[in-house]
Formats: C-alpha cells, sequence, structure tokens
C-alpha cells in the first residue's frame, strides 16, 4: 500500500471507492466541489467546501467520505464575513483519474462520456440547483461552456429529464422542463438529505 502526506503526516492510501462514494463525489464536482494535486504530489483530493448555513449537508456528505478523509469539517472565516464550513479528502489514485477527467489546463470541464445516476444528479441539485417561486428549476451551470451544457443536457436525457439552456445575465443555465419535474423529483428524492428537502417542494 502507499503512503502519501497530508497536512503534514504520513498517511495510507485506502482501499477502493465505492460505487456511493463515486456519485456523491462527481455530483460534488459538478457542484461546489474541487479536485487538486499538489505539485510533486502523484494524486488528487477533493474538497468539499459550503456555507455554514449547509452544515448538515457537509456533515452529510463527510459521513459518505469519512473512510477517505483527513480531518473532520471545520467552520472557517472567509472573504466579506462569510463563515464556510468545509473538509478535504485524502489523495487517491481513483479521485486522480476524475480529475484528468474533469479538469483540462486548471479548469473544471464536463468529460465528453459522463454518465451520471440519480445519487450523483440529487448531489448536483443540493449543491447548486436552485427552485423558483414559479417552480422554475434551475441547475447553475454558469460556468461550464455551451458545448459543455450540451453534455449535461444529453446526459440529463438519458434519465428521462428534459431540460434546456436558459439565459442569466450574460451566463447560460439549465432548467429544468415544467413536464420533467415530476420525474426529475422521483429520480432524486430517495437521496435528499432532510435539510435540503426544500428544494424539491415543486
Amino acid at each position: 500500500m502507499d503512503s502519501i502526506w497530508y497536512n503534514g503526516h504520513m498517511d495510507n492510501t485506502v482501499g477502493s471507492l465505492t460505487q456511493f462514494q463515486k456519485s456523491v463525489i462527481v455530483g460534488s464536482i459538478l457542484g461546489d466541489g474541487y479536485l487538486r494535486i499538489i505539485p510533486k504530489r502523484r494524486n488528487a483530493f477533493l474538497e468539499i467546501n459550503h456555507s455554514y448555513h449547509a452544515k448538515a449537508y457537509v456533515d452529510w456528505k463527510y459521513s459518505v467520505l469519512q473512510n477517505i478523509a483527513g480531518s473532520p469539517p471545520k467552520a472557517r472565516k472567509g472573504n466579506g464575513g462569510r463563515i464556510a464550513y468545509r473538509f478535504y479528502t485524502r489523495q487517491h489514485p481513483e479521485i486522480t483519474e476524475l480529475f484528468f477527467e474533469f479538469y483540462k489546463e486548471k479548469k473544471k470541464v464536463i468529460p465528453s462520456g459522463l454518465i451520471l445516476d440519480p445519487l450523483s444528479v440529487a448531489v448536483w441539485y443540493m449543491d447548486d440547483g436552485s427552485k423558483c417561486r414559479s417552480s422554475d428549476v434551475y441547475l447553475n451551470t454558469q460556468q461550464f461552456h455551451p458545448n459543455e451544457q450540451q453534455r449535461l443536457i444529453a446526459s440529463l436525457e438519458k434519465l428521462g429529464i428534459v431540460s434546456r439552456t436558459n439565459k442569466d445575465k450574460i451566463y447560460q443555465r439549465l432548467r429544468i422542463l415544467k413536464n420533467s419535474l415530476p420525474r426529475f423529483r422521483e429520480l432524486i428524492e430517495d437521496y435528499i438529505v432532510p435539510s435540503m428537502k426544500y428544494k424539491i417542494e415543486f
């Protein structure tokens, strides 16, 4: 078993990720999660970083990834007085594989062969989804290139979810079509954590 250094301490790389863990990681990458490789290190790690208001959600992610995580989540004061709540995983070869799929030239991208499952969609939506009063449901994909947004649309369509790009100021995000909302909710509701249930009240 290879050894790695993490936050100044020697750690052993852990075994294979479960499919549940992989789906949570993929959903996090599509949302607010970030993968990084420290220079001169072999493997990547995942950073989970949300507002402190999402503490229960971060704690759930930590419970899923605890066997590959370093220290438990901690609060940290950020810019503008925002309190963040975050944790890091250890470096892991399977996370490294995801890093090379989802990052090109240090920028997050959508791989051409992306396959989503209900859990990864649920985590993506909990991370980066929003519901407006009119029951419009969005996935905030503004950071991705239009071609990559089309890949996301195609991946959702394979799960029976029809979505379209929707202009948000000068950028584009995805909107789930109203006739797909029942299917969307059915697909993800079993994975939505209690503190995020408000997001599927449509």
